[in-house]
């Protein structure tokens, strides 16, 4: 049998699992927050005095701080292309028929995921701190451009991606929460810790997703794991560009950004490798091919190795001065 017949019939075999899944992982409509439990009342009366104050916040706020949280918003705001990218993932049937719990998992976490950008959009707009028409134009671009994460429809390496990059947004968001209310932000701070947390909850999700495949196919979860790793988990915005730039260019800029911040770093990269690999319990399988025991073996290794390598890595100190964020009046 072909790999791509076993990882299907692997995909169908869990399936009566996803609607347990949902249940413990997600959090219906009628009970989670929506944007507007954060934002100014636009039928209250003291409409623009919460704008002001918005405005007034917003201020305490440095330029590379402005340059991650804008970088964060057009990344949620990219949505269309991870929905219908996963969509397109073997074993999600979106055209059969029947409903299939695979495509209403990925419609029911598009639901929760598609609230963070709006949110953070509105924000942005109200903050008076940004250039909102050049940050829709690289939000255009984000979603026009699409991108390549290296997974093509394989389950496995997909599961293996959301898996690490839902806990690599949750941090980011959190350590920008944290940065906000350092500086007296109460609001922005309220809104990127429960976005964090949202982001949490689908990182789990992920996980488990995984770790059943791994009790179905320890060989191809684990081979699929380990080629994510070689290839590197890149971010959803890593074709992210300004106007007039080429694909890709300000993705190097907004990551040095971040890295210097310390929003999201080489060492959390790390960390969240050494996490997956204890909780799928990688050291632990035994019974593996020969080609799975080598990978097994790499992906042990490996976060040493990454250690070692970002123990040399420089990060330029100089602003890049994006269209987005004005840099006068900034910190």
């Amino acid at each position: 049998m072909s790999i791509k017949n076993i990882r299907l019939e692997v995909m169908q075999a869990i399936e009566p699992k996803v609607e347990g899944f949902m249940d413990s992982f997600l959090i219906p409509t009628e009970k989670i927050w929506q944007p507007t439990d954060f934002l100014p009342d636009s039928q209250s009366e003291d409409f623009y005095a919460q704008i002001e104050q918005i405005r007034g916040e917003a201020k305490e706020l440095g330029y590379d701080f402005w340059v991650t949280l804008v970088a964060d918003t057009i990344t949620e705001e990219a949505l269309p292309t991870y929905e219908s990218w996963l969509m397109d993932v073997e074993g999600i049937d979106q055209h059969s028929g029947k409903e299939n719990g695979w495509s209403k998992w990925v419609r029911a976490w598009t639901a929760e995921e598609n609230r963070h950008g709006d949110v953070l959009n509105k924000y942005l707009y109200l903050s008076g701190r940004v250039n909102m028409r050049e940050v829709e134009i690289s939000t255009q671009h984000l979603i026009s451009d699409g991108f390549d994460i290296g997974t093509d429809r394989d389950p496995y390496k997909n599961f293996v991606y959301t898996t690490f990059q839902e806990l690599a947004t949750n941090i980011s968001h959190k350590r920008v929460g944290m940065m906000a209310k350092k500086k007296s932000n109460g609001l922005l701070a309220k809104m990127c810790n429960i976005i964090s947390g949202d982001e949490m909850r689908h990182h789990l999700a992920y996980r488990e997703f995984v770790k059943t495949i791994l009790e179905q196919d320890p060989n191809g979860m684990v081979l699929a794991f380990a080629d994510m790793m070689k290839r590197k988990i890149v971010m959803p915005a890593h074709f992210l560009r300004e106007s007039g730039g080429s694909i890709g260019t300000a993705f190097e800029q907004f990551s040095n950004c971040a890295q210097r911040l310390g929003v999201y770093t080489a060492q959390d990269y790390i960390e969240i490798l050494k996490k997956l690999n204890e909780y799928w319990a990688i050291g632990h399988l035994r019974g593996l091919s020969d080609q799975a025991e080598k990978a097994r073996d790499y992906l042990m290794k490996l976060p040493d190795r990454l250690q070692r390598i970002s123990e040399r890595m420089q990060f330029s100190p100089d602003q890049h001065k994006f269209k987005w964020v004005e840099a006068n009046g900034m910190l």
